[in-house]
Formats: C-alpha cells, structure tokens, sequence
C-alpha cells in the first residue's frame, strides 16, 4: 500500500510579494506526484528553481502564518 507523503517547497528567484516566497507544500504519493501537482495547480508550466523536502514536520513551519493555513495535511 502506498502512503501519502508531506513535500515542502522552497522557491527561489519569485517576485518579492508572490505569496510562495513563504514555500508552498504538497501532499503526495511521489516527489514526481507533488512535482506534477504543482505544475499543474499552481504554476500552469515549469516550477521555478526550488528545493524541497519530503515528509517535513509540520512544527517546523512557521506558526504565525503557514500553520494556521494549512488545512488538512492527513
């Protein structure tokens, strides 16, 4: 059985107020599943020079503005 993993984003080079300068996270089978979802909801091509890291822990992130946002990441 296939488990779902937690990718987190970081992307360099965006304009200074993009909201992803923040990262943006994806909840993925594969990096290529989190890739392909990025591509194709948030960016509508490419993804910007990034890195990334899979199965981030939540409590890591910062609390003031991206853990409040996220929803449900289960």
């Amino acid at each position: 059985m296939a488990h779902l993993h937690r990718f987190w984003f970081s992307f360099q080079n965006l304009p200074p107020f993009s909201v992803l300068n923040v990262g943006c996270g994806v909840t993925a089978y594969t990096y290529d599943d989190a890739v392909q979802i990025l591509k194709n909801q948030v960016f509508q091509q490419s993804l910007p020079a990034c890195s990334v890291i899979e199965d981030i822990d939540i409590s890591t992130l910062d609390e003031n503005l991206v853990r409040p946002n996220l929803g449900v990441v289960t």
